[in-house]
């Protein structure tokens, strides 16, 4: 992907979001979000100025997050990516789901609250995160609440290495090598990934994979959310192997 495309060129592009979604959850298992899902379900009903009992999910993926937080609200979730949400099926037939843009959604109805995880990182310029912002506004009760989870901000982003992969009771497996660093322009991250991924009937393939992700600074969502009539509070992801201050969330609650 070149310098400049956003989140719908990345995800329409990505291998992992489209020709690889069946394997997602091998690259990374619901079953890893437990912690974190109860931490954004906490922080969305600590902050709400109303009960929280309907939740839409913008750009949900597998919908690893929404495995959890189903036990808690009335999930309905949304991706740009069908693969992507075909897999979310397969782990969450019980909700509702929509295709669309996290910029441009439109469902003419409204929720207690809307929640955006990773897929707030895929917004590259301060315009997307507003239109993001108008998107979730537009969808939320009065006293309702916001919270985007970008991977990455201009003030913490250090470049880095992951890797890890799981194994599925057919036989498949999957293993990754995940390397991130800055990109050509001062608010993007390059991360490149390689997998391995093991078939039932144990031959492996080699797969690689760019994704181009934002790191814009804390002002620019605190100014997105701000602007757009919320009050606004920036808070460091609580969890037990993340360093702290290494990651932050946005909550926005909208005035009843």
């Amino acid at each position: 992907m070149g310098a400049g495309k956003g989140i719908e060129d990345a995800q329409h592009v990505s291998k992992i979001y489209e020709e690889l979604a069946p394997w997602y959850s091998l690259l990374t298992s619901p079953e890893d979000y437990a912690e974190e899902a109860r931490w954004y379900a906490d922080l969305l009903r600590g902050h709400a100025a109303r009960e929280v009992r309907e939740v839409l999910e913008l750009g949900c993926g597998s919908g690893a997050n929404a495995s959890h937080m189903k036990a808690w609200f009335q999930m309905v979730v949304s991706d740009l990516s069908p693969a992507m949400l075909r897999e979310c099926s397969r782990i969450n037939p019980d909700l509702e789901q929509h295709v669309g843009d996290l910029r441009s959604l439109r469902l003419d109805r409204r929720f207690d609250a809307v929640f955006v995880h990773d897929a707030a990182s895929y917004l590259l310029r301060p315009d997307e995160v507003t239109a993001a912002v108008e998107t979730a506004k537009v969808h939320l009760r009065p006293g309702g609440v916001v919270l985007f989870c970008p991977d990455d901000l201009a003030e913490n982003f250090a470049p880095g290495t992951e890797s890890g992969g799981h194994d599925a009771a057919d036989g498949r497996g999957l293993r990754y090598l995940e390397w991130s660093r800055a990109g050509e322009r001062d608010e993007e991250v390059v991360t490149d990934y390689a997998l391995l991924l093991r078939e039932a009937d144990g031959s492996v393939r080699v797969a690689y994979d760019r994704h181009l992700t934002g790191r814009l600074s804390g002002t620019v969502w605190t100014s997105a959310l701000t602007e757009a009539g919320f009050e606004v509070r920036k808070v460091p992801l609580q969890h037990s192997e993340v360093d702290e201050g290494r990651h932050h969330a946005f909550v926005g609650v909208l005035a009843l």
